[in-house]
């Protein structure tokens, strides 16, 4: 049988436990081989595979990353793990390189690494809104760099389009507007952007860019959904990673050729396709510029018929749930 994924090769970061986990070895189900990127090292409000990436040393072995490439072997796939920083940009230069010598090309990226620092925005530090700035936006972008440029490079030398596939993790705390998470969510944001503008750049050499919101159950989530019930014995966790992992092989994989600059929310059996924005309200000046007074007649009304608390945010994603 032809599996989805046979003979691409990809990057997962963060992929030491938690989301990154499930992923890759969901992806080396499909036929990938794959590069286990992950960086633990401890740190102020608890760390994970998934989160405290800081100065990597590159080796290719040791630690949850190296865990998780051997349970990819143990099962009759091809995985080797990298240890390093995504966010420093050298290490991020090297985890692209070990994937081109490895197997010889790279075909998909899966960006999962991060860390939380929660904070309301006027007790956060400026370590705290850095770090997680840092880690997920810069970490997203430095590999992004890497695989676009041998995406180009090898469109180039073939004069014609290759494959290539990023999966960028945002947040529905991006969509929602967290309030203890200003860092987290800015961060997030910032990935959505990075991802519909990277999709637009890599279109004509046949790469896809797309970024999903997922919400599941790990090691740096265990103090957002303390508050959700575990399942019981027997009972699938709908905050299981194993619901994610899925949809990143899905978007990995040639169906999805067609998939580009999308958003998608994911979790607990359910996907959910977002909306672009679009306009709800436009006003044109009757003069050559606006005054305040115009402004206040036309602004001010439109603003009062619109429901209490409403924002840009869309606290109704919150409460999709599997059907």
């Amino acid at each position: 049988m032809s599996l989805a994924l046979e003979g691409r090769s990809a990057i997962v970061t963060g992929a030491g436990r938690g989301l990154g986990r499930a992923e890759a070895l969901e992806l080396a189900r499909l036929g990938a081989a794959v590069v286990v990127n992950d960086y633990e090292q401890p740190g102020p409000g608890g760390t994970s595979s998934a989160e405290g990436l800081r100065q990597g040393s590159g080796s290719p072995s040791g630690g949850p990353a190296e865990s998780v490439a051997a349970e990819i072997r143990a099962a009759g796939g091809s995985a080797v793990a990298h240890l390093g920083d995504v966010a420093d940009h050298e290490s991020a230069r090297e985890l692209v390189d070990l994937a081109v010598r490895e197997y010889g090309k790279l075909d998909i990226l899966v960006n999962n690494a991060g860390i939380l620092r929660d904070r309301m925005i006027f007790s956060m530090s400026e370590d705290e809104w850095d770090s997680v700035i840092r880690v997920h936006l810069k970490g997203h972008f430095n590999t992004s760099h890497f695989a676009a440029a041998h995406w180009r490079s090898r469109a180039k030398a073939a004069d014609g389009p290759v494959y290539g596939r990023i999966v960028n993790t945002s947040s529905e705390a991006f969509l929602a507007g967290s309030a203890g998470q200003p860092n987290y969510a800015a961060a997030k944001g910032g990935i959505v952007g990075l991802t519909t503008s990277t999709a637009l750049a890599l279109a004509k050499y046949g790469v896809t860019a797309n970024v999903i919101c997922p919400r599941a159950r790990t090691k740096m989530t265990k103090d957002v959904f303390a508050g959700f019930p575990q399942p019981g014995e027997g009972a699938v966790d709908p905050l299981s990673p194993d619901h994610v992992a899925p949809l990143v092989g899905y978007l990995a994989s040639p169906a999805a050729a067609s998939v580009n600059g999308r958003l998608l929310v994911v979790h607990g059996g359910m996907v959910a396709v977002m909306e672009r924005p679009r306009v709800a309200a436009r006003y044109d000046t009757a003069k050559d510029l606006f005054t305040y007074e115009e402004l206040d007649d036309a602004l001010t009304p439109y603003f009062a018929s619109r429901p209490p608390g409403e924002t840009f945010a869309s606290r109704e994603v919150l409460t999709l749930r599997h059907a």
